[in-house]
């Protein structure tokens, strides 16, 4: 029996896309061969790599002046590898502090330049996003960089801000595929796939052409853009099986609808929980409620020795991965594309009888 998977990643899949991997693994179409064993230069695996990018082109309507990278390392990596390629020319960049994710891209940034901040969310203990009339950002820098939802913290940009001439770089790990987004206003958008995209392994960069000749002289080859660009991603063996998921999961998003139509059932299953949330007195929602992510949902229990019950609990009743960071503690549901509604509304009558019977 299958469990209802709150984990924030390597996360939840679609269903329909395991059973069609599964009766895939021994043979691709009549291949003789699982994916797992293809050549990357093959004809079958060109194949497959080719569909997954063209549907994703379509899913986000991606302009034909941005490249669409497969690559590895995660968004950890990308941390290094964004100003790697964005520094030539400049001595430093700017970063909007939002979370545990932008620190961490603060941190390594720093080993390449000077990062100056923009706007920090620290003083509320990372529960918003600062308006943009906020921030402070030089007309010399690089670049500016964002991350548009904070896995852990549970705060999402409900806004696409606007830098003018400065590129705009996004990390959009825990979000991308969930709602409409204009790429045409990010110069740079990327985020490890083991959230909404498939699993972990797989890495995924899209870049705006007039950027990919900013790179710093000691990027390593595997990790620059233009040549990864010039190579269709295939500067070294890409991450094959995970291009090859991600591609069925491409395939089970146009089936849906395509994102506005995800986005809708996304809304729907945030505003399930939250409006549960806001109406009891035994549980706290700690981010600001117009900032509030619709894919991680961090919540506490007013009293913090029940979190272990509650847990246990939860699991007994086929709900896993609710415990909270360790950044932040309490409670976290992560409901990313593939979380069913019914998995949210059992998720709700479960709280809902723990709080009637503990309260």
């Amino acid at each position: 029996m299958r469990v209802f998977n709150f984990s924030a990643g390597p996360a939840v899949l679609p269903e329909p896309v395991l059973r069609q991997a599964a009766s895939e693994m021994l043979d691709w179409h009549g291949s003789g061969m699982s994916v797992m064993e293809m050549s990357h230069r093959g004809k079958e695996f060109m194949g497959i790599a080719d569909k997954a990018e063209a549907d994703l082109r379509t899913l986000l309507a991606i302009p034909n002046n941005y490249k669409v990278l497969f690559l590895q390392g995660g968004a950890v990596a990308e941390n290094a590898i964004v100003p790697m390629n964005l520094l030539a020319g400049k001595s430093g960049a700017h970063y909007v502090n939002t979370g545990e994710w932008s620190k961490k891209s603060i941190k390594e940034a720093r080993k390449y330049c000077d990062v100056h901040i923009a706007a920090s969310a620290e003083d509320e203990h990372f529960t918003y996003v600062p308006a943009q009339s906020a921030w402070n950002v030089g007309k010399d820098t690089a670049y500016v960089h964002v991350c548009t939802n904070e896995t852990i913290g549970g705060v999402e940009y409900q806004w696409t801000p606007d830098t003018g001439r400065v590129p705009l770089v996004a990390d959009m790990s825990s979000h991308l595929l969930s709602r409409v987004i204009d790429v045409s206003k990010y110069g740079v958008i990327y985020g490890g796939a083991q959230k909404n995209l498939g699993p972990a392994g797989l890495t995924l960069v899209i870049v705006r052409d007039d950027l990919l000749d900013r790179s710093l002289a000691i990027t390593p080859s595997a990790f620059h853009w233009k040549e990864q660009a010039e190579a269709g991603s295939m500067l070294n063996t890409p991450p094959t099986y995970a291009i090859y998921i991600a591609g069925l999961v491409f395939e089970w998003l146009l089936a849906q609808g395509g994102v506005p139509a995800i986005e809708q059932r996304n809304i729907a299953k945030a505003a399930l929980l939250y409006d549960f949330l806001d109406r009891s007195s035994f549980y706290r929602s700690p981010v600001r409620t117009h900032d509030r992510s619709r894919m991680n949902v961090p919540f506490k229990l007013r009293d913090e020795a029940l979190d272990g019950p509650f847990l246990k609990g939860a699991e007994a009743a086929g709900m896993v991965q609710l415990k909270g960071h360790r950044a932040v503690g309490g409670m976290r549901a992560s409901i990313y594309n593939a979380m069913p509604i019914e998995g949210v509304q059992t998720l709700v009558d479960y709280i809902r009888a723990f709080e009637q019977r503990h309260a």
